[in-house]
């Protein structure tokens, strides 16, 4: 409870500095899109599939900072004799992106911490509960201009062991791609 209580601390902090920080020169905007993925390691997890919905300030030309959330859908498997149900993760986190140039390769991360959200089990046919979230961090490399971003990206969920059941490890995680369109908010 106190690292959500520090996360929403932070993504206050940083909404009240990004508007109070804006001028005529600054960038701002809101980032919507959609990711698919593996999940990785695959214990009781196959693939997942989300949205993402941010806001963005470019500080400068090349860095922005801002917020960001959005929905992940993990698909449970069978794994060691369990039915492993699906799970979802809501983040709530800090957004940090580096843009070298105006248009191509960039790079960033999101980091802060991710609720799970479904069945309150691990598997149909288990007793372990599944955790409640843990930290969350979604680095991302890809290709940006103006209007779109296109990247991979790895997801995870920290649990600890928490979830973990007899053969398997509780896992919450993916490696995919995305793509983001810009819904500029002035300049």
């Amino acid at each position: 409870m106190k690292m959500l209580k520090q996360t929403i601390l932070l993504a206050g902090i940083l909404t009240a500095g990004i508007a109070s920080a804006q001028s005529s020169k600054m960038n701002n905007m809101i980032k919507v899109g959609a990711n698919v993925g593996l999940a990785v390691p695959s214990d009781n997890l196959s693939a997942a599939a989300g949205v993402d919905v941010s806001y963005q300030n470019l500080i400068t030309p090349g860095f922005g900072l801002g917020i960001a959330t959005g929905y992940t859908h993990y698909f449970g498997k069978s794994n060691n004799g369990y039915d492993n149900n699906d799970v979802g993760v809501v983040p709530v986190g800090a957004l940090i992106r580096i843009y070298p140039k105006q248009t191509g390769f960039y790079f960033g991360t999101d980091l802060g911490y991710g609720f799970l959200v479904g069945d309150k089990k691990v598997a149909s046919n288990s007793s372990a509960d599944r955790p409640d979230g843990g930290f969350y961090i979604k680095p991302e490399i890809g290709y940006h201009n103006r209007d779109w971003n296109f990247f991979v990206q790895y997801q995870k969920v920290f649990v600890g062991d928490k979830g973990d059941i007899a053969g398997q490890d509780y896992n919450v995680g993916n490696i995919g791609l995305g793509f983001g369109y810009n819904i500029p908010l002035g300049k």
